[in-house]
């Protein structure tokens, strides 16, 4: 599938009537076994779908979660020279000419290359931050962060586990004010759903500054 970049979406918003239909890309990032790949079977009119990407020159992550698969080099049993991951894929229609298209990004290390792809043209992304250790998704946080892609951080609900504070994951996580923080239980569809209409929302505001800022 073929996605409008940021400021393509940004644009639609405006010229409805008009303009042709577009597809706007939104990240669901976060640690390993944060909730990625059930926010979006939760949120999604599909599937989900299954898309895998070939990596060369990388290291699957130790003792492996059954997601990855590679072929280890000849001479060096155990020593891996290429690795196909596994993304999951998620489309929700918002109008007629308006889709919402979910890719869950790898929240291994070892697959950080695969960001300068999956980052091309998002228009935000939903941080997932896990209750027990929401400190293990800032690795992906650093990565939307130097990919300069909106977001907002969404606490994943853990059953018997009780919800840090928006202060707590502000300090833990080191945000911006303007950085939303949302409460989610990535199995419900009503709730995955208002987090992604807040991204939406908070994606668009955030591309307006930087659009004044580049023009002459």
């Amino acid at each position: 599938m073929v996605f409008a970049d940021s400021g393509a979406c940004r644009k639609h918003r405006g010229s409805a009537a008009t303009a042709a239909p577009v597809a706007l890309k939104v990240l669901v990032a976060g640690g390993p076994g944060a909730g990625k790949t059930t926010l979006v079977g939760s949120a999604s009119e599909v599937g989900p779908l299954r898309t895998e990407e070939f990596l060369e020159g990388v290291l699957p992550p130790s003792g492996g979660n059954g997601q990855v698969r590679g072929a280890a080099e000849a001479g060096g049993p155990g020593a891996w020279k290429a690795a196909t991951v596994a993304m999951d894929f998620g489309r929700i229609t918002l109008s007629e000419r308006l889709t919402l298209c979910l890719l869950a990004a790898p929240g291994q290390e070892c697959f950080r290359p695969l960001w300068d792809e999956l980052a091309q043209g998002a228009l935000g992304a939903v941080l997932l931050a896990d209750t027990h250790r929401p400190r293990d998704c800032l690795g992906a946080l650093d990565r939307l962060q130097r990919h300069a892609v909106p977001y907002a951080v969404a606490v994943n609900r853990s059953d018997g586990a009780r919800r840090p504070s928006e202060e707590a994951v502000r300090t833990a996580l080191g945000l911006d004010a303007a950085v939303p923080v949302l409460r989610c239980d990535v199995r419900d569809r009503g709730s995955v759903r208002e987090v992604l209409a807040s991204v939406v929302e908070h994606a668009m505001a955030a591309g307006a500054p930087r659009r004044g800022e580049s023009a002459p």
